[in-house]
């Protein structure tokens, strides 16, 4: 069976390994830089560059959907301007990487372990500007942090299971910030679906 044609994109892409760089590279065309895990805390060289390819055509970045991803995610946002960059999620998916000896510390699947579609599925959702294609603008939903606030989803004593429980719904990882689920249900939904979605949880 053919693999499907590689999808090009105009943003580059950081994920966290080489690993995920090989994985990745099967399903996209376009710059694909790896932070080394921790090591582009320390790395003012590849952080600059990460910065000018931000600036120049836009960066999603992609980390696996355990805590240390999210801690590489965090800072990365915290370094490039916000306005240049876009996010990718991977859902929580348990077991191991075919090359280890045994699971991650949290047991989940990094960006290497998803298969072809999951990955494109996440660079599509997160809005990566697929090239050759007329690039009809997604309809974007209109909620506010105040709505999460009145689904329930956020600033009540039990917003974080009821964020957990749709997290787990839609398929994206449980570190997922309130912030980061309003951008994402934005992307994907309109208010009205979600208000459905909530009443139905």
């Amino acid at each position: 069976m053919m693999s499907p044609p590689l999808m090009k994109i105009q943003e580059a892409i950081v994920v966290e390994g080489r690993y995920d760089k090989n994985t990745l590279s099967q399903v996209v065309d376009t710059v694909i830089l790896d932070t080394a895990g921790f090591g582009v805390f320390k790395d003012a060289e590849r952080l600059a560059l990460l910065r000018r390819l931000a600036a120049n055509r836009g960066l999603i970045i992609l980390t696996d959907s355990d805590g240390a991803g999210f801690v590489i995610r965090n800072h990365l946002k915290g370094v490039i301007p916000q306005e240049q960059v876009k996010h990718a999620y991977i859902p929580d998916v348990y077991g191991k990487e075919r090359r280890k000896r045994a699971p991650s510390k949290e047991g989940k699947l990094g960006v290497e372990g998803m298969s072809p579609e999951t990955l494109r599925q996440a660079l599509l959702q997160a809005g990566a500007t697929v090239l050759g294609e007329e690039n009809n603008p997604v309809p974007r939903g209109q909620l506010t942090p105040v709505d999460l606030f009145t689904l329930g989803l956020s600033g009540t004593p039990d917003a974080a299971a009821r964020r957990l429980t749709l997290l787990h719904r839609l398929g994206l990882p449980r570190h997922m910030s309130a912030k980061a689920l309003l951008t994402v249900l934005n992307a994907l939904f309109t208010p009205e679906e979600v208000a459905d979605m909530v009443k139905g949880q």
